[in-house]
């Protein structure tokens, strides 16, 4: 009775193990197809900026034959946008970072009755169309002459991830233990000196989380640049790349290049920067 009990049980062991080894490989494979057809799109930009024909309608699956005319068109032609779009960016990352981490160390660290007053502004304020910003920083920028300006696109970027980079280090530097400050402050560091030295090192993956999220949303913007430029002066490259569509229809591989281009910043941060978000963005639901 005992041999033939401990043969039915494994047995069933078996069958549930080749069961749930059948719906991994199922998930698995369901999981590479949605990647592969997600990823498509990008595969085909890159097929497409490396055409020698320009065009798309004709390009096979595979560039047998890859010619790198785009890219040099491309460089010539959107060279100084990116460039453009790199100061702008970087500049929108130090601005939103000198605000946003005061602030949410402020929020996090003070018991004030009005804190709750100003996370519900923040929220607000994060929910306000870009249309209707943009809107009244124009009307803003003609009276104070930050038009086609790239401080008054630095600024107009840095107001749109605020908000959010205050969320995100105000949920992290509220895990900072109060002692750890307290003793900071006993040794005679002030306010601002337990921010610097304590703080903020201990909020390093918070910082970089939202930092890069601000490079990302001024890297991507068009609503701003389109509101908040007029002139071909200053011109970011997503402007860029959408005047380049009404003179270059019939060299695709040059847009599709400068679409490259513009694409690998994002995609190098993204990588390089990758356990970083994993730890800011998991570091404020942990106490």
């Amino acid at each position: 009775m005992t041999t033939t009990a401990l043969i039915t049980v494994d047995a069933r062991a078996a069958r549930r193990a080749r069961g749930r080894g059948s719906r991994t490989m199922i998930h698995t494979v369901l999981g590479l197809l949605f990647l592969a057809v997600m990823l498509f799109p990008v595969y085909w930009m890159v097929n497409a900026s490396l055409q020698p024909s320009g065009n798309t309608l004709s390009a096979a699956l595979i560039p047998l034959e890859p010619s790198f005319a785009g890219y040099e068109r491309a460089i010539q032609d959107q060279g100084a946008n990116l460039v453009t779009s790199i100061i702008v960016s970087l500049g929108a990352v130090v601005v939103s970072l000198a605000i946003s981490a005061p602030a949410a160390y402020a929020l996090a660290q003070f018991r004030y009755r009005w804190i709750s007053i100003a996370l519900l502004v923040i929220l607000i304020a994060q929910m306000i169309p870009g249309i209707v910003i943009a809107n009244a920083l124009y009307a803003a920028y003609n009276d104070i002459g930050l038009l086609n300006t790239m401080g008054g696109l630095i600024l107009a970027d840095a107001s749109h991830s605020i908000p959010f980079a205050i969320l995100v280090l105000r949920a992290f530097m509220m895990n900072v233990h109060p002692s750890i400050l307290e003793a900071a402050r006993v040794d005679g560091a002030g306010q601002i000196r337990a921010f610097w030295s304590i703080a903020l090192p201990v909020s390093k993956n918070a910082l970089i989380t939202a930092g890069l999220f601000a490079f990302l949303f001024a890297w991507s913007d068009f609503l701003f640049a389109l509101t908040l430029t007029t002139t071909p002066d200053i011109r970011p490259v997503t402007l860029g790349i959408y005047q380049y569509l009404g003179t270059q229809v019939s060299n695709w591989s040059a847009v599709m290049a400068t679409a490259v281009l513009s694409s690998l910043p994002a995609i190098l941060l993204l990588l390089l920067a990758q356990k970083y978000i994993s730890a800011g963005a998991m570091g404020g639901a942990v106490k």
